[in-house]
């Protein structure tokens, strides 16, 4: 499979899993929204929008999958890869946005006196809690299997939704048995689940910088490429190796070693057999860029690796 075909792949697992998740957010947001207006629930409506605000940011991930997919072209010749982290930044920023606008809502609902919440509201909440779990389980691990940064933010999305709703569900039930004295229970719950929102956005923004600024691959990952280098014929040794994320894998840059009295068509072949090699080795590696060294002189001649 070449890596246009791998991009392809992956991309279409998480676009179809994002179109899906985006139906069902929707149908999630306006029963929340007209649960809490009928139940005269704050935590249920802020519960409610932050849902609608789910399907945004599962439209940016779809966004930047179908734009991660592309393959290389003239302005871009390492891919599009970037327009993944982008969208996961996005996501994060409208998850600080979203908790920030309802936690000065929750502020002053908590000032302003009002009715208790239906107890309605709780059934509702319990099935969206159940829901948005199941949706986090299935979103981040398509995101794993992808490696899609933007994905597994997008899961994290859900999951906050599902902590809201967990809160607010704690919220209405301090409420409705407290009795008068207590309605505010379920905007202090509101704004507990902000701050929840707020950790996770902020845990998603550093993730997504952190790939655009392309930050270190895993060790794990880079003993494994050495590994796969260094068992092709030839090869005495690797003195280099790194590695950077582009959308759903990587792009490598590794130095290996060989006798130094080769040819250099004998080189290059060396080189071409290694980068055929990762590219096979089901590493999720996209390209690799392979740069030939001559061995350190032993007196057996060239060194192997042990």
């Amino acid at each position: 499979m070449t890596r246009t075909d791998t991009i392809a792949r992956r991309a279409a697992t998480g676009m179809r899993a994002t179109v899906q998740t985006v139906i069902l957010s929707t149908l999630l947001g306006l029963v929340k929204i007209a649960s809490g207006l009928l139940g005269n629930s704050y935590a249920l409506i802020a519960d409610g929008i932050e849902s609608t605000l789910d399907v945004v940011a599962s439209l940016v991930v779809w966004g930047g999958l179908r734009i991660a997919a592309r393959p290389p072209d003239h302005d871009h010749p390492y891919g599009h890869g970037k327009a993944e982290p982008l969208a996961a930044a996005v996501v994060a920023l409208v998850l600080l946005g979203a908790a920030l606008l309802l936690a000065v809502q929750s502020v002053r609902e908590i000032l302003t006196p009002h009715h208790a919440p239906a107890p309605f509201t709780l059934l509702v909440l319990v099935l969206v809690v159940a829901t948005k779990e199941l949706l986090f389980r299935r979103l981040d691990r398509i995101g794993r299997e992808t490696e899609s940064l933007s994905l597994r933010s997008d899961a994290w999305h859900h999951r906050s939704d599902a902590f809201t709703s967990a809160a607010a569900f704690v919220g209405i039930t301090v409420a409705w048995i407290g009795g008068p004295g207590w309605e505010s229970a379920d905007d202090w719950a509101a704004l507990f689940a902000c701050a929840i929102i707020g950790l996770n956005g902020v845990r998603l923004l550093r993730a997504a910088v952190a790939d655009v600024m392309d930050v270190a691959a895993p060790s794990s990952l880079l003993d494994s490429i050495r590994r796969v280098a260094e068992a092709v014929d030839d090869v005495a040794g690797v003195e280099k190796c790194l590695a950077r994320k582009s959308g759903p894998g990587w792009l490598v840059d590794i130095h290996v070693e060989v006798d130094g009295e080769h040819t250099v068509a004998a080189g290059h072949r060396v080189a071409h057999a290694v980068k055929d090699a990762l590219l096979g080795a089901e590493l999720g590696i996209l390209d690799a860029l392979v740069h030939v060294e001559p061995a350190p002189i032993v007196a057996d001649g060239p060194a192997r690796p042990s």
